[in-house]
Formats: structure tokens, sequence, C-alpha cells
């Protein structure tokens, strides 16, 4: 990875000039230095040479520029809500992070295009909020909304609970502002929707983890805002049934289907646990749920009524055992509430070792079953905690302490349990990561089950965008 390799007097004065670019505002002193240094999940806590927050584009090309002629390392960070540690530095000291929360205008919302353009400290809430005042939906929703940045969540590819509908972050974007590693400004701004004209460079930098540019602002893609909803908490016969009663939903509700959430029973047992206010909507305990949302722009399409009856018919298949359906929006909302609180709740049970993985929607009962297997074999009394976006493959698949085990032990087997995990994922043609990146913490799995020519490629276009290694060095490759 880059580290300083400047002579101190020359480093100290590339650091004056960086300070000089950004004005006393924007440089964050060392009583207020704690958050920009520590990753979300705590497993890294870094040192910087300076932390600055510019306030325009103008002063992030300065300081990547300054950057570049001293060969000082930079790791661009947004709203720092990552959980693989790649918006953190390293323990040497040796990089300034560059946070870009200051970069917060909404520049242009254009109904009638159904675009908005952003920049990339502005808060992913925020961004919704703005869409919905214009009569539209962008529908990148997750967690962390209301403190995550959209330049971080594009950095990542985000992907959140309405991908089954929306797709990805990469799916919501037209065009890119980047700042690139000698401190120029690449201008994909672009409004179109079609454009054959060369490569598609801005899927370059979304996903790359500010590893090959800095986004400082995008061209995000809108929708009509939803006027009715349906929303369910279902229990399945069996985790079989989960993508039959998908495929059921989608062939008749096409793409008012925007969420497929699949909840373990123990999981909801968390929850009901550990989260106040929360109670089981069902009639008893089942071991495998889904929330299910249908979701229309007609206000009369009548959606409660037709997921009620699509319910019916699937208890019919013997696919559903029970189902309690939102009859108003608090309702709703506490429905959603067992979906979002899981991650609370297991963080509340105690240690716990966590999984981003993917596989074919069809493959997601296999997965499950084999890994669970797999876990359980190692380490008897291991309590798998399964859930997650089931309407595309992706699954949070965690590992909670046995009852009464060490907390830190467990956790010192985070990487051997990774492994066991990600070799079953790999054996099923899946994804290591499917939402959260691949950062620092998955770095050295990412390189182990990826083909050896991916990893090649990767470096060449590093070299190329980045000759000198200064953007976010050490994570992603």
């Amino acid at each position: 990875m880059a580290k300083l390799t400047a002579a101190t007097d020359d480093l100290s004065g590339a650091l004056a000039r960086i300070r000089d670019a950004v004005g006393p505002k924007g440089v964050v002193g060392a009583d207020d230095a704690a958050p920009y240094l520590e990753d979300q999940r705590r497993l890294y806590r870094g040192r910087a040479a300076l932390i600055v927050r510019p306030a325009s584009v103008g002063e992030v090309a300065e300081v990547v520029r300054l950057c570049a002629a001293a060969n000082i390392p930079i790791v661009p960070q947004g709203g720092n809500t990552g959980l693989v540690g790649g918006s953190v530095p390293f323990e040497h000291g040796g990089e300034i992070v560059l946070g870009l929360g200051r970069l917060n205008r909404v520049r242009e919302i254009d109904p009638l295009n159904d675009t908005m353009t952003v920049e990339a400290g502005c808060i992913l809430a925020d961004v919704q909020q703005a869409a919905a005042a214009a009569d539209r939906l962008f529908p990148l929703t997750m967690a962390s909304e209301g403190s995550c940045q959209i330049g971080g969540a594009l950095s990542t590819n985000a992907g959140g609970t309405a991908v089954l509908r929306y797709g990805t972050a990469r799916d919501l974007v037209l065009g890119l502002e980047v700042v690139m590693a000698d401190g120029r400004v690449l201008d994909l701004l672009s409004r179109l929707r079609k454009d054959n004209t060369g490569y598609d460079l801005k899927q370059l930098f979304l996903g790359a983890e500010g590893t090959l540019g800095i986004i400082t602002a995008a061209v995000l893609k809108l929708f009509p805002r939803p006027r009715e909803t349906a929303t369910a908490m279902v229990a399945l016969r069996d985790l079989k049934a989960a993508p039959e009663l998908l495929a059921r939903l989608r062939a008749a509700s096409g793409e008012t289907l925007t969420a497929f959430e699949l909840l373990s029973g123990f999981a909801l047992d968390l929850v009901l646990r550990h989260v106040s206010g929360t109670a089981n909507p069902l009639s008893r305990r089942f071991e495998q749920l889904v929330l299910v949302e249908l979701a229309s722009a007609d206000d009369s399409a009548g959606l409660a009524q037709r997921l009620e009856r699509l319910l019916a018919e699937a208890a019919e298949a013997g696919l559903v055992s029970d189902a309690a359906l939102a009859r108003s929006e608090a309702q709703r909302a506490s429905l959603w509430r067992l979906r979002e609180a899981i991650p609370e709740a297991q963080t509340r049970e105690g240690a716990s070792i966590k999984h981003d993985v993917a596989v074919a929607v069809s493959a997601v009962p296999a997965f499950i079953e084999r890994a669970t297997h797999a876990v359980e074999a190692e380490l008897p009394g291991v309590r798998v905690v399964a859930f997650g976006h089931a309407g595309d493959g992706n699954i949070h698949f965690n590992l909670s302490l046995p009852e009464g085990a060490d907390g830190s032990a467990f956790l010192a087997r985070w990487a051997h349990f990774n492994r066991i995990v990600h070799d079953v994922v790999a054996a099923m043609g899946g994804t290591i990561s499917a939402e959260h990146g691949i950062g620092r913490l998955k770095r050295d799995e990412f390189a182990r089950t990826a083909s050896p020519l991916e990893i090649e490629t990767m470096r060449r276009l590093k070299a190329a965008l980045d000759p000198l290694g200064i953007l976010n060095p050490g994570k992603v490759l």
C-alpha cells in the first residue's frame, strides 16, 4: 500500500498547503478526529496525518493535486457507515482522510426527466426527501440512510431492500463527476438514458470504493412515487417454499413486487427479546418467514386485496402456513421494524460474525442449509442468524456465539468462519460480498476466491487510473 515517502520538511509543507486549500473550516482538529478514524463495527481504528473536509469540487481537486505532488495517500470518506473497513485509514498514520460531508447540495431536480443531480456529501435520507418534495421517488433505501452519504453509497454499490424492483446503486445512476488521482475533474454528469458514445466510464467508479477516483456528484434516476402499498409478514412452510412463493408473486404482481425479505425464526426471536415495542404479528412462532411488499403509483390498484388473494392461493398450494397483512401505515412500519431491527438485536445478544453473500435466488434454501451444516459441524452450539434480501439472492448469514461462550474467543475465529462460509458460497457460484463491498475486511478473501485474471485486470485498471497508488490504498486490492 502507498505510504508517505516525502521528507519531513516536504511533508510539513504539503500538509500546510492542503490546510490552506480547504481553509480553517475544512480542517478537523484532534478533539473531533475520533469518528473519522474508526469504522462502524469497531474492527479497525487508524491514524491520519490530516483530516480535511473540502467545501467544493474545486477544493477536492486541489487537495488531490497537492497529495499527488507530494505522494500522500488519501482515504475518501462519506458518512463512514461502511461495514468492511473501507473508509478509515490504516494504523501507520501516513494518510489523509478526505471527508465529503460539506459537498451536500442538491444541484438540480428535473421531474420531467426523472433525474436529480446531487453532490456526494448529501445524506441519503435527504436525497429521498428532496425527491419526494418533487413528487418523485429515489428508491435506494437501507438502515443507515439517516447518516450515510450518497457518494459512499455509490462508491460501494450499496443494495438495500428495494433491489428486487429497482436494482443496486449502480443501476440508479446516469452520470458522475469524479476527481481523478492527479486532481483533474472528469465530468460525466450526463442526464441521458441512451448514449452509445464509447465506454461507459462511470461504471468504473461505481463500487470501486474510492480506489480509482473520488465521486463528487451524481445524476440519479427518479421514479413515480408510490401511492399505494400492501405489506405482509408471511410464515413459510419451509425454506424451499421461499423461491416458489417469490416466483408466484412476481408472475402475478410484476413490477409492483418491491420487497421479499427473509427472516429466520431465530432472527425474529432476537428482535422480540431485545427490541422494545416489538411483537410477533403471527399466531405462533415459525421457523422461516418473509416480509413481502407490493407498491404502485396507482392509488386504485387494489394491492391489499391482491396480496391477500395471492397469499391465500399460496396457502392452498402448501407454501404458506400463516400471514399477517398490515391494515394501516402504523402496522406496516411495525412489520418493517421487525426486519430492520435484526442487526441491532443480534448486537445486543452478544458477539457475532457476519457474512454478506449472494447466490442465485433459486439456490438460497440450499445455501442456508449447507452453510448452517458446515458451521454447526465446526462449532456445535453456534447460532445462525440468516436474513436478508432473498428476492435478489443476498443473504446476511450471521453467526451468534454459542450461549455462555467467550465473545473474544469467538470473534478471534472470524477469518476461519469466513473461509468456511465463503467456500460454500464459491462452490455454489455465489459472491462473498453482495452489497457491503470489499474494503479491508474482505480483501484477502476476495483475492482467494476471485479468478487470477479478474484480479490482474483490476490491478491493471488501478495502475492506469492511479499510477501512484494514492487513492484509498490497501482497500479492495
